[in-house]
């Protein structure tokens, strides 16, 4: 081999080391300057809420503002558009949810596909939900309100926050499998969806655990069904929805999701901060007032809530035939 092949040889060597060389470089310098925390849903909101108290404990565990930006609209999409189209430097980071993984197949002609454009960083929380009854239906149990519901088609006003909300989805599952016809109404929000309930416009609704733990212990909603494949701690009494159809999980989960191609570096560095978040005691007795299991992890955990979710309530939406209003 002459020298000047050897030296040429050498050189291609070197330059192919600088990319790893540089990603792992910058790695070790992040972050340097302040990050954007992207919410696709408006401030005061659980998403809200979760995404601040991950930006609060980020910044002061790695030393530079994590900033959050409110970018509400269409589901989260617009949100999770933003994050898509940043550069992948870890400088731009999603506050991703259930919400980005059902409206990822709701809403038609998308400028990404989120499980190709978002890589998982962290889980934060699973949040379960509990289906509940108003006190006028006689079911007490998931297989007395199946008979309950086969006996009456279409006459169960089946409450929801939404049209293509996760709540809803959960309720479309059910009827799926327990091979029933509940009419879903859809309500804006949350408050307006369990006015109805309460006063027994609507017959049963899926929702989150701290919208409704008051209620429930008051009397004026009766507890059927938790969500989760376990029961909770919080209703240890209440049976899961699994108990009685095998198979059947559904929840509110959040979590940090970044560009695809962040560098590896920077995403384990984010994902052992978080995780250490979720150990802190502060910020567990935050977490666990919102209702929520910690879903902490390496990225390879929370993959398995984000891309599975997003391949199943995909299922769910064409076999309902869900469409946006």
């Amino acid at each position: 081999m002459t020298i000047a092949r050897r030296h040429l040889l050498r050189l291609a060597a070197t330059a192919a080391a600088v990319p790893a060389f540089t990603l792992r470089a910058a790695a070790l310098d992040y972050p340097n300057h302040a990050v954007r925390l992207v919410i696709g849903f408006p401030p005061g909101g659980p998403t809200d809420i979760y995404g601040r108290l991950i930006a609060q404990w980020l910044s002061q565990r790695l030393g530079q503002p994590f900033v959050v930006e409110n970018k509400p609209g269409a589901g989260s999409t617009i949100g999770v558009s933003e994050v898509v189209h940043s550069p992948a430097d870890g400088y731009t980071l999603l506050l991703v949810s259930t919400s980005a993984a059902i409206s990822a197949s709701f809403y038609p002609h998308l400028d990404f596909e989120l499980t190709r454009d978002i890589a998982p960083v962290s889980g934060i929380s699973l949040v379960p939900m509990v289906m509940v009854l108003h006190p006028s239906v006689p079911a007490k149990t998931v297989p007395e309100f199946i008979a309950y519901a086969k006996a009456n088609p279409g006459k169960i006003n089946m409450a929801s926050v939404g049209n293509g909300t996760t709540p809803q989805l959960a309720g479309e599952l059910f009827k799926m499998m327990a091979g029933v016809d509940l009419l879903h109404v859809p309500y804006r929000g949350a408050a307006p969806a369990l006015t109805d309930l309460l006063a027994g416009r609507a017959q049963v609704m899926f929702e989150a655990m701290a919208t409704l733990v008051a209620y429930i212990k008051d009397g004026k909603l009766r507890a059927l069904a938790v969500t989760l494949p376990q029961r909770s701690p919080i209703f240890p009494d209440v049976p899961s929805v699994a108990e009685f159809l095998p198979g059947y999980e559904a929840a509110v989960w959040f979590g940090i999701g970044a560009p695809k191609k962040t560098p590896a570096d920077v995403v384990a560095l984010l994902n052992k901060e978080i995780n250490a978040g979720l150990d802190d005691p502060t910020v567990s007795a935050r977490l666990n007032d919102l209702g929520g299991n910690m879903l902490k992890g390496p990225p390879s955990e929370f993959e398995k809530h984000f891309v599975g979710d997003t391949e199943k309530w995909a299922k769910v939406i064409k076999a309902a035939n869900i469409k946006p209003e």
